[in-house]
C-alpha cells in the first residue's frame, strides 16, 4: 500500500512568503459591481493579472529556485510550460542569476514566447501540449544535469502560489468562497493549504475549462488520471493530468471542482475587459465565468474570483472579444438572401440602420449554386445591443421579405 503524500503546512506558505519579501508585491483586490448583480453577494475580484510577469506563477518559481544550492543554479534550470510559469521561472532564474531553458509546445502564445526570451531563457518547442513539453524538460534535466522546476507539483511552488491566500484573508476577512482556476492544481492547493488553516469555514472551488477538465474524472477515481486529449482557449490551464502532490492537496482540500465552456470563458473576459477595462487571458476569467454561469453559487457572500494570469495573444484576444460578443447574443452572422436588382444592397443596410444596429462587414454573393436565379446573397456581420435588439433585428428583416438565416445555419 503507498503511503499517503503529506500535505503542506500553513508554516510553509509563510516561509514562501518571508522568501518573496522585496520580490513580488501584493496585488490588488477590488469589488466587481457588475459580478456582485450577476451572482447577488459582493464579489471582488484578486488582481493576479497584474503580478509581475503576468500571472501568479512567479510566485512558486522564485519559491523554488530560490532554494536551490549554489551547484543547483550552476547547472540550470529547465521547465515546461504554455507561457505563464514560463515566464515565472525566466524571471526567477534571471534575478537568481541562474540559466534557463523553457520547453514550450508548438503553437505557445507568440508574446509569451517572446516575454519568455525577454526575461533571459532560451526557448525549445516540444509537442503540442503542456504534458509533451513537460516529457522533453526531464529527458533535458536528465542529460544535462539542470533542474525541472516543475509547473506545480513540487512543494515549494505549492508554498509559493499559497501566498496568494495570505493575501485574500487579510484584503477581505470577511470573504466566505474563493474561485480559481485549475490546471495542474499548484495554486489551488496552496490557496487551500493557507485559507483552510486559517479560516476552514471559506469555501474553496476550483474552475476548469470543459475541453481540458482532468479532475472531475480523476477526483471521481481516486487518483490522477489523464485525458487523452484537451481542446479549450485556455491555454494555460489546459494540463491532461493532475499531479501526485496536487492532487492529494485538491482531493482533500478543495470543496468542489466545477467546469465551463469556452463560451463561458470568452463572455467572462469580455466582461472583465468591458466593465473592469482589464486584459485577462482565457484561463484567468475561469472563476469569474463559473460565478457568470452559476457553475458555482456561493451560498453568501463576498466572493472571491482570481484572475491568474494577463498573458494574451492580441489575435487571440480579437478572435475572443468577437466570440464572447456573440456568445452574448451582441454580435451576428448573418445570411440575408434578396432580388438582384439595383438599389437591393442599399435598402438592405438602410433596413438595419434604422434598428439601430452596426454593419461591421458586408460580403456580396452572386454566383453560387445555392442560389437561385436573380437571387444574390449578402453575408453581414452586425453588432447589437443584446439578445433581445437582435432577435427584433432578424424579425424585421424576415417581416420585409428577406430569407435570413445565422450564417453557420446558411443552407439552402
Amino acid at each position: 500500500m503507498v503511503a499517503p503524500l503529506e500535505l503542506l503546512s500553513l508554516a510553509d506558505v509563510e516561509a514562501a512568503r518571508e522568501l518573496l519579501a522585496g520580490v513580488v508585491e501584493p496585488t490588488p483586490l477590488i469589488h466587481s459591481r457588475p459580478l456582485s448583480e450577476i451572482t447577488g453577494v459582493p464579489a471582488w475580484l484578486k488582481c493576479e493579472n497584474q503580478q509581475r510577469a503576468g500571472s501568479y506563477k512567479v510566485r512558486g518559481a522564485y519559491t523554488r529556485i530560490a532554494r536551490l544550492s549554489d551547484a543547483e543554479r550552476k547547472r540550470g534550470v529547465v521547465a515546461a510550460s504554455a507561457g505563464n510559469h514560463a515566464q515565472g521561472v525566466a524571471l526567477a532564474a534571471e534575478l537568481l542569476g541562474a540559466s534557463a531553458t523553457v520547453f514550450m509546445p508548438e503553437g505557445a502564445p507568440l508574446p509569451k514566447v517572446t516575454a519568455t526570451k525577454g526575461y533571459g531563457a532560451a526557448i525549445e518547442y516540444a509537442g503540442t501540449t503542456v504534458d509533451d513539453a513537460l516529457d522533453a524538460a526531464r529527458r533535458f534535466a536528465d542529460e544535462t544535469g539542470a533542474v525541472l522546476i516543475h509547473p506545480f507539483d513540487h512543494p515549494d511552488v505549492i508554498a509559493g502560489q499559497g501566498t496568494v491566500g495570505l493575501e485574500i484573508l487579510e484584503q477581505l476577512p470577511e470573504a466566505t468562497t474563493i474561485v480559481t482556476a485549475v490546471g495542474g492544481g499548484g495554486l489551488i492547493s496552496g490557496l487551500s493549504v493557507a485559507v483552510k488553516a486559517l479560516r476552514p469555514d471559506v469555501r474553496v472551488v476550483g474552475v476548469q475549462a470543459a475541453g481540458a477538465a482532468a479532475y472531475p474524472p480523476s477526483l471521481a477515481a481516486g487518483s490522477p488520471q489523464k485525458l487523452d486529449r484537451g481542446v479549450t482557449i485556455a491555454d494555460g490551464i489546459a494540463v491532461l493530468r493532475p499531479g501526485e502532490l496536487t492532487f492529494a492537496h485538491v482531493s482533500k482540500l478543495v470543496d468542489e471542482v466545477v467546469t465551463v465552456t469556452d463560451d463561458d470563458l470568452s463572455a467572462a473576459l469580455l466582461m472583465v475587459l468591458e466593465r473592469h477595462k482589464m486584459v485577462v487571458e482565457p484561463a484567468g476569467v475561469a472563476g469569474v465565468a463559473a460565478l457568470m454561469t452559476g457553475a458555482c453559487v456561493p451560498p453568501a457572500g463576498p466572493v472571491v474570483a482570481i484572475l491568474s494570469g494577463g498573458n494574451i495573444d492580441p489575435m487571440l484576444l480579437l478572435r475572443v472579444i468577437e466570440h464572447g460578443l456573440a456568445s452574448a447574443g451582441r454580435f451576428l452572422r448573418l445570411a440575408v438572401r434578396c432580388d438582384d436588382r439595383p438599389g437591393e444592397l442599399a435598402r438592405l443596410l438602410t433596413e438595419i440602420a434604422e434598428q439601430r444596429a452596426n454593419v461591421v462587414d458586408v460580403a456580396h454573393v452572386r454566383e453560387s449554386p445555392r442560389l437561385s436565379f436573380g437571387e444574390v446573397e449578402v453575408a453581414l456581420s452586425v453588432e447589437t445591443r443584446g439578445p433581445d435588439h437582435s432577435a427584433a433585428l432578424i424579425s424585421m428583416l424576415r417581416g420585409a421579405g428577406y430569407r435570413v438565416a445565422l450564417l453557420a445555419d446558411a443552407t439552402p
